[in-house]
């Protein structure tokens, strides 16, 4: 078999490093031709993923169709703001008998649309069947070391979702299928909002109760718009809901949770997003989840905190006690 990876960031270095470990043909595209280029020589992606050396059978390319052309298997590994205009440089290879597997997490701004959406209006001739969602706690740091981590390949087709499991899975890489995509991304796009939300609380300096709030609520807003949607609430507690949202929201790897925790520090959005070296998907998904959100009438009490602070300015202590003393509810409502 042979697969493409569209992304070189740590996650796509991740996941073609993995794939070619198992044996497959990876070819991985950069998007800028100078990385590719240090790539190839270097054989590690030592910017962001230092120290693990590239497997003979991965090929780096600076040329998006030269790397899709033979590829049985595409994974899509750019940023989410970023799939459609990648995408769209392919639209002119047949898509027909090969699967697509998105692996980034985020609600595209403007459309409010779910990756596997942008890629079904993009690429002529897919069919959701032939699309998948690999989501779960995966930390590219862990994985690219061989550290124990499950995640979930989601599509509507189980024949889709099984195989892409069988590709993905290995000894440390355990990978469960579920046929619920919606929920699944959904989950995964929703949990880096949450995550920032978390790292606001740890910037302020406040304690487990805070976090566990922030967790528990987050997850209600999870559910309440994946249900909306026609995703299954069940899904929400599993690997892409619950089990990301946790390591999300606590982990030291996480960029979402550490540009919360830099603006509850005192930190602009704008200085803190400036000097990442990597994307924090939770930003600009906030912003297109608040706005669907409001479309779909679902609240989202503390998603409209967080668009709030990073897009209209609102300082932190106010969004803080404006969700604290709202009016008081059931718990499932």
């Amino acid at each position: 078999m042979h697969i493409a990876v569209l992304g070189a960031g740590s996650w796509g270095t991740t996941l073609a490093v993995l794939l070619a470990r198992k044996g497959y043909a990876v070819n991985l595209w950069a998007h800028r031709p100078e990385f590719a280029d240090q790539l190839a020589a270097e054989r590690e992606n030592r910017r962001y993923l230092n120290g693990v050396h590239f497997p003979d059978t991965l090929r780096v390319f600076t040329s998006l169709h030269e790397a899709v052309s033979p590829a049985d298997m595409v994974v899509t590994a750019v940023p989410s703001q970023a799939l459609r205009e990648t995408v769209e440089q392919i639209r002119d290879l047949s898509m027909q008998g090969r699967v697509i597997v998105n692996v980034a997490k985020g609600i595209e701004m403007n459309t409010g649309k779910r990756m596997s959406e942008v890629l079904l209006e993009t690429l002529p001739g897919v069919q959701i069947s032939g699309v998948a969602a690999l989501y779960g706690p995966s930390h590219a740091e862990e994985v690219s070391k061989e550290q124990p981590t499950t995640v979930v390949a989601s599509s509507p087709s189980v024949e889709t979702a099984n195989r892409v499991q069988e590709v993905f899975h290995t000894s440390m890489f355990r990978v469960y299928t579920n046929t619920d995509i919606i929920g699944v991304e959904i989950a995964g796009s929703v949990k880096n909002i949450i995550a920032i939300a978390a790292g606001i609380s740890d910037g302020i300096g406040y304690g487990d109760n805070a976090k566990a709030a922030i967790i528990t609520r987050g997850l209600a807003e999870m559910s309440r718009l994946a249900v909306s949607l026609g995703g299954d609430p069940v899904t929400v507690s599993g690997l892409a809901g619950i089990g990301d949202l946790v390591v999300t929201c606590l982990s030291r790897h996480s960029r979402n949770r550490y540009v919360g925790e830099e603006i509850g520090r005192g930190r602009s959005l704008d200085d803190v997003v400036t000097h990442m070296n990597m994307v924090a998907e939770g930003v600009f998904t906030s912003k297109a989840v608040y706005d669907l959100s409001r479309a779909k009438g679902v609240e989202m009490p503390i998603t409209q905190a967080v668009y709030e602070m990073l897009f209209e300015g609102k300082p932190v202590q106010q969004a803080i006690l404006d969700l604290m003393t709202r009016e008081p509810k059931k718990e499932v409502y």
